[in-house]
């Protein structure tokens, strides 16, 4: 089975310390919750379920795994950090109180992870989804320590994709394709949405997907101008927008492949936008290579876009990172100050719209010297069924 190596989880744990320690920090606590697990399962390969999740991370020394006071025996078998404390801040939502179940508070856990050094500095990683109860309890434990938002100490090794994560991202984006193609095969007038993402799920866990990696999206007619949104109880009509996107999770990494289809033929005014959707879709993948700064990707598909007359149409784009999640950082926007890089992995993301109708285009890529490598590319074409 295709997973992280043990190795690797080591050397996050390394080079993560580093970043630490050149940030001026004593520690770092990482947080993460079941939809958002990617900073906990990055250094862990713990997913919590529920609960919520962090990671203690000192400058120097072992890191520990906070989790819920529900999830010890779930934790120490999957786990890759062996060091593990429970608290109630970190139960879930619905705030059991677990009379009788010890638990550990902050001061617990720096001396577990940092004995006999002192705590000044700790950096939040994971800050706009750390939760008040979190935060509060180490104001109030620890009210010596300062604490910043150092998101970047983590976030900057995430975006260097590994030769396995980038394998897991090609599973998990062959799987998508695959369930993209039993939809073809099967949907019909009269579906409902839902009943569309039904065969995608199937075709997902069928392949080898631990779990959907995101949202999935099946909607028609008006509502696909939405940027965003979610499967119905609305039936599949002949000759109108339908839009797919399609995303499985293998190995704790993400992918998604967004394509509009018709039953039919598509109105010309419909189809001409469709088309230029996909024309739009690969000038960003012909802009992208190694050393170009972001923002000039950008610049230039928008430029592209007003010159071939298309700028009323277009909501935003034309790329954000993916990896453990669908969507990551960096954002790819024309007040970007960074080069892309070799190994960088973006889902080019390609939203059109008109007054009764939307259309977007997804498919992920790694960044190359020369360019960038599809991780899918089966459905780059116009379909009419």
């Amino acid at each position: 089975m295709l997973a992280i190596p043990d190795k690797e989880y080591k050397d996050r744990i390394r080079k993560f310390q580093r970043n630490i320690r050149a940030a001026g920090l004593d520690a770092a606590l990482v947080h993460s919750n079941e939809a958002d697990f990617a900073n906990v399962r990055y250094l862990s390969e713990y997913w919590p379920t529920f609960e919520s999740a962090g990671v203690f991370v000192p400058a120097q020394g072992s890191p520990v795994l906070i989790i819920g006071p529900e999830s010890e025996a779930y934790a120490k078998g999957r786990s890759k950090i062996r060091k593990i404390a429970m608290m109630v801040e970190y139960r879930e939502s619905a705030d059991p109180e677990y009379p009788g179940i010890p638990v550990a508070h902050f001061a617990d856990v720096v001396k577990k992870a940092m004995p006999g050094k002192r705590l000044r500095k700790l950096g939040l990683v994971g800050y706009s989804i750390m939760p008040l109860p979190v935060y509060t309890s180490l104001c109030a434990e620890l009210p010596k320590v300062k604490l910043v938002k150092a998101d970047d100490t983590l976030i900057s090794l995430r975006i260097d994709k590994s030769p396995t994560e980038l394998r897991l991202m090609k599973k998990a984006f062959q799987v998508s394709e695959k369930a993209i193609g039993a939809i073809l095969g099967e949907i019909k007038p009269g579906m409902t949405e839902l009943q569309v993402i039904g065969i995608a799920q199937r075709e997902i866990y069928k392949h080898g997907g631990e779990y959907e990696g995101h949202a999935l999206y099946c909607f028609c007619g008006p509502a696909t101008k939405h940027a965003i949104s979610r499967p119905t109880h609305n039936t599949i009509k002949k000759n109108e927008v339908i839009q797919l996107n399609i995303g499985a999770r293998v190995g704790g990494y993400s992918s998604s492949v967004g394509l509009p289809i018709c039953i039919g033929k598509l109105p010309a005014r419909k189809k001409r936008l469709v088309e230029f959707g996909l024309e739009a879709h690969i000038k960003t993948m012909e802009l992208m290579k190694a050393g170009k700064p972001a923002a000039s990707v950008v610049q230039e598909y928008e430029a592209f876009v007003q010159q071939r007359g298309f700028k009323k149409y277009m909501l935003y784009g034309p790329c954000h990172g993916i990896g453990m999640m669908e969507v990551e950082r960096p954002w790819m926007e024309s007040t970007s100050t960074y080069d892309l890089a070799e190994n960088m992995t973006f889902q080019v993301d390609t939203f059109f719209y008109d007054k009764d109708f939307g259309l977007r285009w997804e498919n992920g890529v790694r960044v190359t010297k020369r360019g960038v490598e599809k991780f899918s590319k089966d459905y780059m074409r116009v379909i009419e069924l």
